[in-house]
């Protein structure tokens, strides 16, 4: 297990696919060579197909607990519910079979899914945003068409050449990611407190708080199993999860063929329109419970990092679709004959011999259905910190072989906070039902328009297949959200406040770092410059090795100009140090250190390459003396001019032994925006709350346990 602390992408860093490749350790050159994951293995698909059953579809295939329950309907006939399982199962098929199973996973970023991966999958192959090719080197990611030297589409060359363009898809990817993990918040807690409800049915006279309480404790239990991985957690979850994905479509068949055999005649889509006709508005607005059916898709897309396609593809359309097809029509069947009990529509239509069982099993998936979007969540927040868009969190990686299986203790907690807080305080099942159905609809509408980008974009689709998906998704998702909204005043706002909150953070954060980057790249110091400002003879060598820490490839910290200039001294051996986090278990030792020389005596600049499996402490000194190492072997190798002469190779040699005799200090920039009187108010709240934020999160290296004497920070200000 290996954990990395918020890791960067600098502003000319190269940016990574968010992708588990692999580094070739063959390689001869310095540079890291990787390799698509190879995962065609059809026992591995069908073992990892077994596992998403406790970790992707929870949500899912645990929504017939709540569905009708979060219906509001009055006086339901036959009529009524044929149309509402009409409407249910084409929801089921076309956004879940067709959207999702066939069209979302295959728009992943290099293995990682959801509205993140698609918008670093469009700003890569479009060269803009944060995610600019300019500073890039295409060599890294191989088998990739995003890279291909091709003519923009017409769309395409439109974000390029607008910035309003550009910041409405930034927003829209925002609001989506927010979303989600307000979905994150929302399905722990109405999955678990619907199954806990059940209770109540043979003891009524357990009362709503009691219920509340036993809910809470669930939940917190389950986020304390968090820590031991995604791998660890499917493997105890997706037993309870086979057998509750077998035995609804049972029980579902057995009322099918007692109460109703001709239930699977709704599938005629007539029903639909029947069903619209004679209800008009109380239809309309039924759909705002109707919707949950779907609930969870969004993380069949979203957990693609923790598993592959392949495996959610054959569990979900084999397993998943076929149980919630008979699930829902068992459901069906048994309201048509019993209309008034849709406020407790599952627990209901259970047969008395089996209550106890299907309980249990009931109450366990509910704990499992959690494990979705907190999953999902995860993913989603590591994404946003590689590209730079979040506060840096701390994430640790639970598996060696699989990049996408991360946890994040800080996300955990906050998660498990917030939802006990929904659950306590809106303990009412229809009102986070109604806040529920907010998020799922809004966050399948944003995918859809994220994806009809990625096939004009990227994909060339056809116009009229694009025409044909745009339409048809569009005003199906459309119509949902228009009655959903109409929820706002009854819960439907507590999505909003949260989505509200994390955009306003991860705005923010992505404010100040983008002003952050821009003094950067006008203020960073060339090999000239930092040439003139060594050649002032009141600047002293002094003996010593530094590691100079900076985060801009193409040149050198500001933090070094200030420091010289008001430090009047260098180290003799100075190192300029970068590390670049790349997306693979563990680089090859004879690719891990790239070392080049600035023409300047005793200068160096060093690039560090690690995975997140790899180890980075330098307590004992050893990356240091490997740094070190492959410094005397480069200045041995090199065959410049300067050091051609055998003897000037041995002095430079012998300068660095010298000064690793006498000690190590590594140096790094601590900075913060001196916000002046010129500064708008706009920038003046933006950039103190980016430092308040900058102050109390993560540091932008990793954990390197450097020994608190050899530690120095080099505090500067940025003009605003």
């Amino acid at each position: 297990m290996s954990t990395i602390d918020g890791q960067i992408t600098s502003s000319s860093s190269t940016p990574m696919a968010l992708s588990a490749i692999v580094v070739n350790s063959d390689s001869n050159g310095h540079h890291a060579s990787p390799t698509i994951i190879d995962k065609s293995s059809r026992w591995h698909t069908l073992l990892l197909a077994y596992k998403t059953l406790g970790v992707v579809f929870g949500g899912l295939v645990t929504s017939p607990l709540y569905v009708y329950p979060s219906m509001p309907l009055k006086t339901p006939t036959e009529e009524d519910y044929l149309g509402i399982y009409c409407i249910m199962f084409w929801t089921l098929s076309l956004i879940g079979v067709v959207k999702y199973a066939n069209i979302a996973l295959r728009a992943d970023d290099q293995g990682e899914g959801g509205t993140f991966a698609l918008y670093s999958l469009l700003c890569r192959n479009m060269k803009i945003g944060i995610l600019s090719m300019r500073d890039a080197d295409s060599s890294r990611v191989l088998n990739s068409t995003l890279y291909e030297d091709r003519e923009k589409s017409r769309l395409g060359k439109i974000f390029v050449k607008s910035v309003v363009a550009r910041r409405v898809l930034l927003f829209i990817s925002i609001l989506g990611m927010c979303m989600l993990i307000g979905d994150g918040v929302l399905t722990p807690a109405i999955s678990v407190l619907s199954a806990i409800n059940g209770i109540r049915a043979p003891f009524p006279k357990v009362n709503k708080s009691a219920i509340e309480t036993l809910a809470a404790t669930i939940l917190i239990f389950m986020f304390l199993l968090q820590k031991f991985g995604t791998s660890r957690v499917s493997f105890i979850f997706s037993p309870i999860m086979s057998l509750w994905t077998l035995t609804t479509p049972l029980v579902g068949i057995y009322s099918i063929i007692k109460y109703y055999p001709g239930i699977f005649k709704a599938l005629s889509p007539h029903y639909i329109v029947t069903f619209f006709l004679k209800n008009g508005k109380e239809g309309w607005l039924a759909l705002g419970g109707t919707i949950l059916c779907i609930t969870g898709s969004e993380a069949l897309f979203a957990d693609l990092g923790h598993f592959n396609r392949s495996s959610i593809q054959l569990a979900f359309l084999f397993t998943i679709y076929p149980s919630l097809v008979f699930t829902y029509a068992g459901q069906t069947a048994y309201l048509i004959k019993h209309p008034n009990d849709h406020d407790d529509g599952f627990y209901k239509f259970i047969p008395s011999q089996v209550f106890w069982p299907i309980f249990v099993i009931a109450t366990l998936a509910a704990i499992v259905a959690s494990q979705s979007l907190i999953s999902a969540t995860f993913s989603l927040v590591k994404q946003s910190v590689v590209l730079d868009y979040f506060p840096r969190v701390k994430v640790v990686h639970t598996s060696a072989s699989n990049e996408g299986e991360v946890y994040s203790p800080e996300i955990n907690y906050i998660l498990m906070i917030l939802c006990v807080a929904v659950i306590l305080i809106f303990g009412d099942g229809k009102d986070i039902g109604n806040a529920f159905g907010v998020v799922v609809s809004l966050v399948m509408l944003i995918t859809t328009i994220l994806l009809t980008v990625v096939m004009i974009v990227i994909w060339r689709t056809s116009p009229i297949l694009v025409s044909l998906f745009s339409f048809t998704f569009i005003t199906m998702e459309g119509t949902y959200v228009s009655a959903v909204l109409t929820k706002i005043p009854e819960g439907g706002w507590i999505p909003f406040a949260i989505s509200f909150i994390l955009a306003f953070i991860m705005f923010g954060w992505y404010y100040g770092r983008q002003r952050k980057i821009d003094y950067e790249l006008t203020h960073k110091i060339d090999i000239d410059r930092l040439r003139i400002l060594l050649s002032d003879p009141a600047v002293q060598r002094v003996p010593g090795i530094c590691f100079f820490y900076t985060n801009i490839q193409d040149g050198l910290t500001p933090v070094l100009g200030h420091y010289i200039k008001n430090m009047k001294s260098l180290h003799k051996v100075t190192i300029f140090t970068t590390l670049r986090y790349l997306l693979v278990p563990k680089v090859a030792p004879n690719e891990r250190i790239i070392i080049n020389k600035f023409g300047l005596k005793g200068i160096y600049g060093c690039t560090i390459q690690y995975g997140y499996a790899d180890s980075l402490h330098l307590e004992g000194g050893s990356l240091v003396n490997q740094v070190c190492t492959c410094l005397q072997d480069h200045i041995a190798n090199c065959s410049e001019d300067v050091l051609s002469d055998q003897m000037g190779v041995q002095e430079e040699v012998l300068n660095l032994e010298e000064a690793m005799n006498v000690g190590v200090v590594h140096v790094r920039g601590k900075t913060r925006f001196y916000v002046g009187e010129n500064c708008s108010w706009f920038d003046r709240i933006m950039l103190a709350f980016y430092e308040v934020m900058h102050s109390n999160c993560r540091s932008s290296l990793p954990t390197l346990g450097v020994p608190l004497p050899q530690r120095m920070e080099v505090g500067m200000l940025y003009e605003a």
